[in-house]
């Protein structure tokens, strides 16, 4: 039994900022990565940002939002900066572990909704 938490989405003004955290909670092992990822209406889910053991961003997010994590609180954030109405969409907090035999799973957040007006 796996649960991740997500809190920190909302409204804001194009311009403005958020920050998304996410808290990861129950028999996980381990930790490989942890990141964001979100969907916009009539949109694919796609990739925000991960951290493992570096980072990797959206090209469409770069010098706009940040993904940090706390190892020791299994917690991932999202620092959202100059945000967009494009970026308006539900984020999805997302984390890869690992068992003891090296096995991978991914496990999902129920999603955020952080919607940016004009």
């Amino acid at each position: 039994q796996v649960q991740l938490v997500e809190s920190g989405g909302g409204l804001v003004q194009a311009g403005g900022s958020l920050r998304l955290s996410c808290a990861a909670s129950g028999s996980i092992f381990s930790i490989n990565a942890m990141g964001w990822y979100r969907q916009a209406p009539g949109k694919q889910r796609e990739l925000v940002a991960t951290s493992a053991s570096s980072t990797n961003y959206a090209d469409s997010v770069k010098g706009r939002l940040t993904v940090s994590r706390d190892n020791a609180k299994s917690t991932v954030y999202l620092q959202m900066n100059s945000l967009k109405p494009e970026d308006t969409a539900v984020y999805y907090c997302n984390v890869r572990a690992r068992d003891r035999w090296r096995n991978q799973y991914d496990y999902w957040g129920r999603g955020t909704q952080v919607t940016v007006s004009s």
